[in-house]
């Protein structure tokens, strides 16, 4: 069976393919060259599904897209949507962290709770209507805001972000244990799950 990615990122199409193979010999996962589509959802789950729709829809086959990002629970669950674009036009990943660390700044330890969400969206066209299919699933990784950014082996929040029951940032982390732990990880794992069961 073989899902197309909704990204251009081969980093991404790679991570998706090892973690659905391991789980479901047979499957694949392939790039997506064609348009990207307007993200003008209201939530993760709708994003991502606009995505594998126009995936779908452009190549013919069954497609799949996730869309996440960093909510804080005293931010009522922002940036979330917004979290590549937190800190306004032109916004990077520098800027992000520190409007985000400047936001929480007297935020006591024990209220800086959040958590990486990620959605992932499954569009498959089907035979005919009937065969036709949408559905999304979630993973979630819980931690907590640090006070300041460490580590280099993450991008976007990972340095201040802290995954629960670990003392470091999960831009600390070994790349392979990051990986296996994330939210985008769980999703994936979620995914695996849903499709080995028709």
């Amino acid at each position: 069976m073989q899902y197309v990615l909704a990204t251009h990122n081969q980093h991404k199409v790679a991570e998706f393919g090892q973690i659905l193979s391991a789980t479901l010999p047979g499957v694949s996962v392939t790039g997506y060259d064609g348009p990207e589509p307007v993200e003008s959802g209201v939530s993760f789950a709708e994003n991502a599904l606009i995505k594998a729709r126009v995936a779908a829809q452009h190549t013919g086959l069954p497609s799949l897209a996730d869309d996440s990002g960093l909510c804080v629970d005293v931010l009522a669950g922002m940036p979330g949507i917004f979290s590549s674009r937190w800190s306004g036009e032109g916004a990077t990943d520098e800027r992000n962290v520190a409007l985000v660390l400047a936001q929480l700044e007297d935020v006591p330890d024990d209220f800086r709770g959040a958590e990486f969400r990620c959605v992932i969206a499954v569009v498959d066209p089907g035979a005919d209507d009937r065969s036709a299919r949408e559905f999304t699933v979630e993973g979630v990784w819980r931690g907590r805001i640090a006070r300041q950014p460490m580590g280099s082996n993450g991008f976007g929040y990972d340095p201040v972000f802290m995954p629960s029951g670990v003392e470091v940032s999960a831009a600390q982390l070994d790349p392979e244990v990051k990986n296996r732990a994330s939210h985008r990880a769980r999703a994936i794992q979620a995914l695996a799950q849903v499709l080995a069961s028709g």
